[in-house]
């Protein structure tokens, strides 16, 4: 076989061999209210690694790492995939916000990677309240799915 059919060869099977997806990271963070709510950010990947940057009103401070299991990502990605969209924003102002309270949390949560496209969430809690407590709930209760109820810590207790 000459060089340029065994070249041919190797440009052939590796275009038909399927590119992997990368892994998938989720990074999910909260805003300051007018209250106690705990501000921080986390970091998740499918492979394991994460971290929790804490802010206002967190037990812990500044950039702690955790690893996660299969098993929780999953949880976390579950949780959270009923509201992954393309990009969505529900902030005052916007269309979709049509009654707003003041002083609430807002969560941003972006997907990168995996098998699906890169998109994002911006949630403003106080918009239209009644209308999108689904969408909250599944929001605030997310981040359960993770081991970092230590470093958030207790929301209605100041520090």
């Amino acid at each position: 076989m000459n060089i340029v059919m065994h070249a041919l060869l190797i440009a052939t099977a590796a275009a038909a061999t399927p590119a992997r997806p990368t892994p998938e990271r989720i990074v999910y963070e909260t805003g300051p209210c007018f209250g106690f709510c705990p501000a921080y950010r986390v970091t998740v990947s499918s492979t394991g690694p994460g971290v929790f940057e804490g802010g206002r009103f967190t037990a812990v401070k500044g950039r702690r790492a955790f690893r996660v299991t299969p098993a929780q990502f999953a949880a976390f990605r579950a949780a959270l995939q009923p509201e992954r969209p393309i990009g969505k924003r529900l902030l005052g102002g916007d269309a979709g916000c049509q009654s707003m309270a003041t002083d609430q949390i807002t969560v941003d949560v972006r997907w990168i990677g995996g098998a699906g496209r890169p998109s994002y969430l911006s949630a403003y809690f106080g918009c239209d309240m009644d209308r999108n407590a689904i969408l909250f709930r599944r929001l605030r209760t997310a981040p359960q799915a993770l081991p970092i109820a230590g470093f958030i810590g207790d929301p209605h207790r100041p520090k």
